[in-house]
Parts: structure tokens; C-alpha cells; sequence
């Protein structure tokens, strides 16, 4: 396994400057932000799709500092009911594909995206009940017209590139859980949809994140892993439950708050992920993702890359000379 970061977090550096710093940090490879909502400061698609010699300075820069790419990233909703919006990460997407082929880089990282409710919508409506009936109604109507004709024509055109779709399941979204993803899959008939893992979404939904692991990792569909931890409130969620809307600045009222790793769940269970990770053939790149209101980006950076540096296990395993 390799320690990766999601360089988003520097993007007020400079490309050659985040690479610097991430390298000195201990990291091994990056997962980089290509637009959409990660912002594209140190991978414009148009750039260096129109110039060969930029990608070619982009790999070397990489190169140079013994880095590798974990994956593209370009999370957005394609699906948006505004259509400006919509076309807009439609097009980022599409460019992320493209330049992730030029790149030699396999996984694209996604949100699955949510429509409105119907086709006059102004504002994505993600159904989390099946009743009063019209839930039940925009529900078919988004998967039916919208999702599954959508992922279905864009599968096909990463699979022409190579590439496989990593979709980060995310609650606001109409992949959000396991079981969600699968059905997106299956419904697309695409064997090149998997999951970019973030156990951080699942485990506020009260997903335990290793068992996700092994269901997901049983039908072959991990492609990427962010480490990123949530801290649940149990005071706050016995009143109020899981599905909290105040900011995530509002951390002593919320039910949940995003933070580094190691600050909202044991290190026995990131042992046991890294675990998972091994036993199910993911030996990749455990990539950080650093969104926490309490720590600095460097403090809460090299926070998840000592815990990480201390759970993982970077070594092919021998035989089973005990059996």
C-alpha cells in the first residue's frame, strides 16, 4: 500500500509547490482535482489537453519527486436540473476522462450526481423516504429518466478511455450507500462502475465501513479509498438522529462533524479497514482527505499520515508457513 493525499487541501500553492511539500510530508502519491467541485488549480483539463509538451512537464513534475497518481477527481452533479450547470460538470467530466487516458491514470473520480423532480425542476431533490407516495414517484423518475440513461452512455465512453468510474458515495446524492451503488451498476449493466470509498459518508449513515468494505470488495468494486473519519455525537444523535442540516462549522450542536483520522474513530477500526483493504486485494493508494473544522491543514495532515504510517500494511504478505 501506498500514502496518498487529495491535494486540494494546498491548493493555494503552486502544482510544483504542493508536490514539494506533500513529499516532505511522507506522502507516496497523489489524487489530484481536476474542476467541478475540488476546483482544478493544479490540473486544468483544457491546459494540458491542448498542449502535449504541459503534460508532458505535469508527469515529469510528478516523476521527479518518485509520486504516482492515485486518480483524477473531478466530483460535480452532471445531473443538475439546471442545465447550465449540468452541462458544465458534464463537460468536466468528460475532459477528466480524456486527460486521465493521456495521463495513463485509470480511475476517475465521481459524485453520482441527483436530479430534481421532475423536468421543470430548479434544485436537485434527493429522496431519502418512500412515503407520502410522491417520494416514491421521484425516485422511479430519477433512475428511470435521468440516472440510469445518463451513467449507462457515460460508462461506455470511460470504458472507450480506459477508465474506470469511482463513484464517492455521498449522501445529497442518488448514489449515497452501498446497496445504491450496486443498483447503479447493475442497472447500467457497466462492469466499469466501482466505488471511490470514503468510509467519513457512511459511517454518520451508520454503515459500518468494514462490512461496506467486504460487500463492496467481494463484487470486485473498490477502485479507490479515501481516509477520512467523522466523529459521532452520541448526545446530539439520541436527541436529534443522523441527518443533521446545520453548518459544519455548528460542531457542539451537530450530530456529526468530519475530522482527520484517528479523531472520530479508533485506531482498531482503521486497523481493521486497512485490514479489509488487504484482504479483499486492494494494495493501492490510501489517499487523505483532510475537511477538519478543528485542525489546521499541516497539524491535521500529519495527524492521518502518523496514524495511517502506524496501521498500514505496505508489505507484500509471505506464505502461511503455519498452515
Amino acid at each position: 500500500m501506498k500514502l496518498g493525499v487529495f491535494t486540494v487541501l494546498y491548493q493555494d500553492l503552486s502544482f510544483e509547490a504542493m508536490l514539494d511539500k506533500v513529499v516532505e510530508l511522507g506522502i507516496e502519491a497523489v489524487e489530484i482535482g481536476t474542476g467541478n467541485y475540488p476546483g482544478k488549480n493544479h490540473c486544468d483539463p483544457d491546459e494540458l489537453l491542448n498542449d502535449p509538451k504541459k503534460i508532458e512537464q505535469f508527469l515529469q513534475a510528478i516523476k521527479d519527486r518518485n509520486l504516482t497518481i492515485s486518480g483524477l477527481s473531478c466530483q460535480g452533479n452532471p445531473l443538475h436540473p439546471n442545465k447550465e450547470i449540468a452541462e458544465e460538470h458534464h463537460q468536466t467530466w468528460r475532459k477528466t476522462v480524456q486527460l486521465a487516458k493521456k495521463l495513463n491514470v485509470d480511475v476517475v473520480n465521481v459524485f453520482s450526481g441527483c436530479p430534481g423532480d421532475s423536468p421543470n425542476a430548479k434544485l436537485p431533490n434527493w429522496v431519502t423516504c418512500s412515503w407520502p407516495p410522491e417520494y416514491e414517484e421521484i425516485k422511479n423518475w430519477q433512475w428511470d429518466e435521468v440516472v440510469v440513461p445518463y451513467w449507462t452512455k457515460e460508462a461506455e465512453f470511460a470504458a472507450e478511455h480506459g477508465v474506470k468510474i469511482a463513484f464517492e458515495m455521498h449522501p445529497g446524492f442518488v448514489v449515497y450507500n452501498p446497496e445504491t451503488l450496486v443498483e447503479l451498476r447493475e442497472r447500467t449493466g457497466s462492469s466499469n462502475i466501482g466505488a471511490n470509498f470514503d468510509p467519513s459518508h457512511l459511517i454518520w449513515q451508520g454503515i459500518d465501513p468494514v462490512k461496506a468494505l467486504k460487500f463492496l470488495g467481494k463484487k470486485e468494486m473498490i477502485y479507490h479509498f479515501h481516509a477520512k473519519d467523522t466523529y459521532l455525537d452520541a448526545g446530539n444523535i439520541e436527541i436529534n438522529g443522523v441527518l443533521d442540516t446545520k453548518h459544519y462549522s455548528n460542531i457542539l450542536d451537530r450530530s456529526w462533524t468530519f475530522r482527520t483520522i484517528g479523531y472520530g474513530s479508533s485506531e482498531k477500526m482503521w486497523r481493521d479497514i486497512i485490514s479489509t483493504l488487504k484482504a479483499i486485494g486492494f494494495d493501492d493508494v490510501v489517499s487523505i482527505e483532510h475537511e477538519d473544522m478543528l485542525a489546521s491543514i499541516d497539524e491535521g495532515l500529519k495527524q492521518a499520515i502518523s496514524m495511517l504510517q502506524n496501521v498500514m500494511l505496505k508489505e507484500q504478505p509471505g506464505e502461511m508457513w503455519w498452515s
